[in-house]
């Protein structure tokens, strides 16, 4: 039922409207719970209720606590595989850095800590509140403004899923160019666990091995929606030696490559 209303809605082009309308019920719900925490957590800075919202849930204290969770979750995934001492690590679609902001004091050792976003609107608030990371702009599309082999980790937690078939194309070879030797490329992607979630219609072409894409919104947008099949995902990124594939339940897959 929700992905038939999701769908009209798309052809109607309501659909982000419809999200822009159900973030002020969003706040609405949640601002006893979110006053609660700032009342618990004085001085804390936190992004505007939207850039929040955007990029995640309007929900401050699984932004900040859920958001160090995660981040300890992704530095034990990778540390199967390579240390991070002395890493140059990436954010790619950093957002309002729910796990990037974290980095420094769980990875102290790392080299450098770095983020980027399509949305300025975000890099311009993680630049001005977060010290001791570097962050950058980048377009819809690449390029990204860094030289060839400058980042030891990558990572994008939930990005090519809100992307075309093309951008998931030219990204992944820019993520490759600015990969060193040896580097970690660490990305969640709408899995076997999402089937649930599509139309007879979009099941099909998912179980045929081919990307399903939702557009009628703009692209990059959190109502843009991408699934990846096992199948697809291994041949989209076959330039890469894949180290680990963690199918996802009810989450999203984890995919864990290295270059070279």
């Amino acid at each position: 039922m929700k992905s038939q209303i999701s769908n009209l809605l798309r052809k109607l082009g309501l659909m982000q409207a419809s999200d822009r309308l159900r973030f002020y019920f969003h706040r609405f719900g949640m601002r006893k719970k979110n006053r609660a925490f700032l009342k618990e957590h004085p001085g804390l800075i936190l992004p505007p209720d939207y850039l929040m919202y955007e990029s995640f849930l309007l929900d401050y204290m699984r932004y900040y606590d859920n958001g160090k969770k995660t981040a300890q979750w992704l530095i034990d995934l990778v540390q199967k595989h390579r240390k991070l001492n002395d890493t140059a690590i990436l954010d790619w679609g950093c957002g309002p850095a729910r796990v990037l902001r974290h980095l420094p004091e769980l990875v102290p050792e790392a080299e450098s800590y770095n983020g980027t976003d399509y949305n300025s609107k975000t890099i311009s608030w993680c630049r001005e509140n977060l010290h001791g990371i570097s962050f950058a702009d980048n377009s819809l599309m690449p390029p990204l403004l860094y030289p060839d082999a400058s980042f030891d980790l990558i990572y994008g937690i939930s990005i090519f899923t809100h992307l075309s078939e093309e951008a998931h194309l030219q990204w992944l070879k820019e993520l490759i160019r600015v990969l060193r030797k040896g580097g970690i490329l660490f990305l969640t992607l709408h899995g076997e666990g999402f089937l649930n979630k599509l139309s007879e219609q979009e099941k099909q072409i998912f179980q045929a091995g081919k990307l399903v894409i939702r557009g009628q919104v703009t692209e990059g947008h959190r109502t843009f929606a991408a699934f990846q099949p096992p199948e697809y995902v291994k041949e989209w990124t076959k330039e890469l030696s894949l180290l680990e594939h963690i199918p996802g339940k009810q989450e999203q897959d984890v995919w864990i490559w290295r270059q070279g």
